[in-house]
């Protein structure tokens, strides 16, 4: 059966407005229903954010102070080597000078030894 309304533009486009109209205030309508999930979900998310952000931050935390604590421990080996270094080559050096003392004293009791018999020799031929 065909529709018997006569159907000219202008009643057209007014359907057209209608429709159009009623859309928009649906859309308003389920817009204006869904704002406090809308507003749960963005609370939401910006508490997930946050949360990121602090893990963030206590991550890069931790970082530093590991770091520091390396530098720290690399510091103290240095220092801890250049010690050892410095008692070694301190050790060297009184081992070295002991040597020439004791080289000193031998040519010293050498010369006295050789001194006395010089003088012993003398005082026989006189």
């Amino acid at each position: 059966m065909k529709n018997s309304r006569n159907n000219d533009f202008a009643d057209r486009r007014s359907a057209a407005a209608d429709a159009k109209a009623s859309l928009l205030s649906a859309y308003r309508a389920a817009k204006t229903a869904a704002e406090p999930t809308r507003l749960a979900r963005q609370a939401e998310r910006i508490s997930v954010v946050a949360a990121r952000e602090a893990r963030s931050a206590e991550r890069k935390r931790l970082k530093a102070e590991e770091t520091a604590r390396l530098e720290a421990e690399a510091a103290e080996q240095q220092a801890a080597a250049q010690a050892t270094i410095l008692a070694e080559n301190e050790a060297r050096q009184s081992a070295e000078n002991a040597r020439i003392a004791r080289v000193i004293e031998d040519e010293a009791a050498r010369k006295a030894e050789r001194d006395r018999r010089y003088a012993n020799r003398k005082a026989r031929q006189a």
